[in-house]
């Protein structure tokens, strides 16, 4: 087995959100104790609700949110302590790709300055060198080389996602963020862009953490698959276990809100819905996180069960632990 290339291991991620000097003091748990490993040219798929917390765990691991406690060691350095010259090779490495494709590139730069300017910054190639590694990499995401000296507004959403996901292999990075990065495209577009990031993985060996809501997409690309629920991880396996045979009961609700393209099947599908208030992530209840809407829940719940593991499966829940003999 080899080496896992990224390493979270009880990462937390809280947030004051107090309003006022004299206000009673609130903190947004975004990632509570959160540990997982991603190997070498491995995908692991993150989903969620909105707010439960994956686009802040991959900020914290690319170092644009600051990490509340646990550690973060990708490639065997504790990512905290990195500065300097060490920081550089880091940023190097380690590459974003965002959810709002326009809102992540310059306006007022052309396609070309915006790919160039990574290596621009971190001086690798001559200047000869980085035109053609633009086009070239223009080439591996779909374009065309005269769209080199045009501008971010004059392509559609799927083109700018693309010409995101070239500027992020400027730097020929060993690990990618992908935070829904085809969340606001058409579904077609969706698949086209899933495709080549698939392409670009076989092609270099890249890992990804693959951040999205829609775990039908998140099974087509990943590995494995992680669960979160209000800055927790509640499941994590691999990807066919995880969708066709789900141990967690919010897991299964996730499932079962699926849309099924077959009217006859749908409409003898069982939907599993949730009671329940959604509880709020500021200060948020002691114990599970799910218990308040969970319909197996038991006097244990409002303890917080611990993430084990059974064979290639990860689970927070005191029912499947009973079931399992964990």
């Amino acid at each position: 087995m080899p080496e896992p290339y990224v390493s979270i291991s009880h990462l937390k991620t809280y947030f004051d959100v107090t309003r006022g000097a004299f206000a009673k003091k609130q903190i947004v748990k975004a990632v509570d104790d959160v540990s997982f490993d991603i190997y070498p040219g491995e995908t692991l798929g993150l989903v969620g609700e909105s707010g439960c917390g994956k686009s802040s765990l991959g900020r914290t691991i690319v170092r644009i949110n600051k990490p509340s406690g646990g550690s973060i060691r990708i490639d065997g350095e504790d990512v905290a302590t990195l500065h300097g010259e060490a920081l550089h090779r880091f940023r190097q490495n380690v590459q974003m790709i965002f959810q709002d494709p326009y809102a992540s590139l310059n306006p007022r730069m052309t396609v070309g300055e915006i790919i160039r300017e990574p290596m621009d910054i971190h001086k690798l190639y001559t200047p000869e060198e980085r035109q053609a590694k633009v086009i070239d990499l223009l080439h591996i995401v779909g374009l065309k080389p005269d769209h080199i000296r045009r501008y971010p507004h004059e392509f559609s959403g799927g083109q700018r996602q693309r010409i995101s996901i070239a500027r992020t292999l400027a730097l020929n990075p060993k690990f990618i963020i992908c935070d829904e990065p085809i969340s606001a495209l058409d579904v077609s577009i969706q698949a086209q862009i899933i495709n080549l990031l698939k392409n670009v993985q076989k092609e270099y060996g890249i890992a990804y953490l693959f951040i999205a809501h829609d775990i039908g997409m998140v099974k087509h690309i990943s590995d494995r698959i992680g669960v979160m629920y209000l800055g927790h991880l509640m499941e994590l396996g691999k990807s066919d276990d995880v969708y066709f045979t789900p141990l967690h009961p919010y897991t299964k609700a996730l499932l079962s809100a699926i849309p099924i393209p077959d009217p006859v099947i749908g409409k003898s599908r069982q939907r599993i819905l949730l009671q329940g208030e959604l509880p709020s992530p500021v200060n948020p209840p002691p114990g599970c996180p799910f218990r308040q809407r969970c319909p197996y829940a038991m006097p244990c719940c409002n303890e917080m069960p611990p993430l084990k593991s059974t064979r290639d499966r990860s689970i927070a829940c005191f029912k499947v632990h009973q079931e399992l003999g964990l």
